[in-house]
């Protein structure tokens, strides 16, 4: 009878090879020259290795209290994805953030690109992506009979972005041809002529996605943007584990947009006294003191920012491991969403994770708002965590280290380090608290908003605007900008994201009230002896899960 440790590498090497996009996020080897099949047969294979694999756990012995634990996190994953493929989620998953079209060109921001076996496989990729693309046409063939479309929004979008990525979208070439203007890229001989092919020919497969998009499947589409009452539940439970009682979280959501509201407030009298909110913020937004000017010297602003607060919080608030400390800021690809993301390490390290920020075009970048950002997506947020846990080597099985967690767990995690850095001092200039409070914002308006517009629930009597009317859309973008302030046009592109990606917006601010109220029964447990360290240090070790178990985990007594 195998092991929890047996089915979790055997599940890992499993996908890898039927989705090798996964396989080149992890840093599994072998599969970066192939591309999953995203049709139906291949939605069904993946399925059917999440069946057995469930089956297998379900009989392995669980000797020891790691086995357990690694053995329920995985379990919890695998019975929530067969109720994702029961419902036929995979039949309509298109959306502006992280469907298969954004996974596939996103594959090649990961790959190295060194060697002449390294070009080989971008070039056996680029040459993959039109069947990969026909598979998750077939995809949503199959949906249009199969229940609801995909929301119209969405598939605007998504053409916008693949006409982007082909290079028949306006202004900027294509995305893959870009790629041979890497250093390193072969220039000349056999690679260098199939490079230049493969390019054109993934080029010339996106522009025909997005010609399919908005010639067959945009006439088809739904109109309307909420996915309702009955498909939300299970999408909110996917990205945090929780099985939430939406209308508290939905009102707990209101009470936060007003605390962080006051606050915000109170704040900006610091920086521009007797101004007011709006007048403190086009100062910090204008004021050429309180700006990088370019691309690179921001990058390096970033950069520095990673590596100052490593090394002053390893080994006074966290145990840093020395490959743990290597983190690279990045300028997005254009074309994404404007939200700055992570990408985690390869699972040997060799690929150092990262941070990446979508500039907009801009060349411009004020900093009030950043250095939050900053903290969420590297260190102590996103990176710390994650790239924690693929160090942990044998003290979790290979699943927890490469494929465990929830948004909810992760986003919720990065919220809470942006709150501690609050909490030790390093938003002490005003400046930074209200970038600090923007994001809090952002992510309190984030429940209201996803809750409110996939739910069809009213806005509360007594709000300034729209005060008892149902959510829509179009009240969606002026909320937020009331109550955080990034640009405009990031704004914009939260909405499409909300809208086309229900219940993972909520996952921060409702994973970091989990990660508090562990913390606070911690507390309380410990008393005087209570070790914000030692908390930390156990919090990230036994890896990667659901709230609920995380929250249960932590409740029990530690090693």
């Amino acid at each position: 009878m195998p092991t929890v440790d047996q089915i979790a590498d055997d599940y890992v090497e499993r996908l890898a090879a039927l989705d090798p996009l996964a396989a080149t996020s992890m840093g599994v080897p072998g599969h970066d020259h192939e591309a999953p099949d995203f049709s139906p047969d291949g939605a069904q294979a993946r399925a059917a290795l999440d069946a057995a694999t469930l089956t297998a756990l379900e009989a392995a012995p669980a000797a020891s209290a790691r086995d357990r634990l690694a053995r329920d996190v995985m379990a919890e994953r695998l019975i929530l994805g067969r109720e994702l493929f029961a419902a036929g989620e995979h039949l309509r998953d298109l959306n502006i953030l992280a469907s298969p079209m954004q996974r596939l060109r996103g594959a090649f921001d990961l790959m190295p690109a060194e060697t002449e076996a390294d070009w080989e496989n971008i070039a056996s990729r680029m040459e993959a992506a039109p069947g990969a693309l026909q598979g998750m046409r077939a995809s949503l063939e199959a949906g249009r009979g199969a229940g609801p479309t995909v929301a119209a929004r969405q598939v605007r979008a998504a053409i916008t972005q693949a006409r982007t990525w082909a290079g028949s979208g306006g202004a900027g070439g294509s995305f893959f041809a870009g790629l041979l203007e890497k250093p390193g890229a072969p220039s000349e001989g056999a690679l260098a002529s199939r490079l230049r092919d493969a390019a054109a020919t993934a080029s010339v497969a996106y522009d025909a996605w997005a010609d399919y998009l908005e010639a067959e499947y945009l006439p088809v589409a739904r109109p309307d943007d909420g996915v309702g009452a009955e498909r939300y539940p299970l999408r909110a439970r996917v990205f945090t584990g929780l099985r939430l009682d939406l209308q508290e979280t939905y009102a707990w959501g209101w009470e936060e947009v007003r605390r962080i509201r006051g606050e915000m407030a109170a704040t900006a009298d610091r920086i521009l006294p007797g101004g007011g909110l709006s007048d403190a913020v086009q100062l910090l937004e204008t004021d050429p003191a309180r700006a990088i000017d370019g691309e690179e010297p921001f990058r390096r602003w970033m950069q520095d920012v990673q590596d100052r607060t490593i090394a002053e919080l390893g080994g006074t608030h966290f145990e840093i491991p020395e490959p743990v400390r290597r983190v690279e800021a990045m300028i997005a690809p254009p074309g994404g969403a404007l939200a700055m993301y992570y990408t985690g390490p390869s699972e040997d390290f060799s690929r150092p994770g990262r941070t990446w920020y979508p500039t907009g075009g801009r060349t411009r970048f004020p900093l009030w708002a950043e250095l939050s950002v900053a903290y969420h997506e590297g260190v102590p947020g996103h990176h710390l965590q994650i790239a924690i846990a693929r160090y942990q080597g044998d003290a979790l099985t290979r699943y927890q280290r490469l494929l465990a967690g929830t948004s909810g767990y992760v986003e919720g995690w990065a919220l809470y380090a942006e709150r501690l850095m609050s909490e030790l001092g390093y938003f002490e200039n005003p400046d930074h608290y209200l970038g600090y409070l923007s994001s809090q914002g952002l992510r309190a308006a984030r429940v209201v908003v996803d809750i409110g517009l996939h739910l069809g629930l009213q806005i509360p009597q007594d709000e300034p605007a729209h005060a008892g009317e149902v959510w829509r859309p179009e009240f969606a973008l002026p909320f937020l900008r009331a109550h955080c302030f990034f640009p405009a046009d990031m704004l914009a592109s939260e909405v499409d994201r909300y809208l086309g990606w229900p219940g993972q917006a909520i996952s921060y601010k409702v994973g970091e009230r989990a990660w508090l109220r562990a913390r606070a029964n911690a507390r309380s447990a410990a008393g005087d002896d209570f070790d914000l360290k030692a908390f930390h240090d156990r919090a990230l070790a036994i890896g990667p899960m659901g709230l609920e178990q995380l929250e249960r985990e932590m409740a029990a007594p530690g090693p």
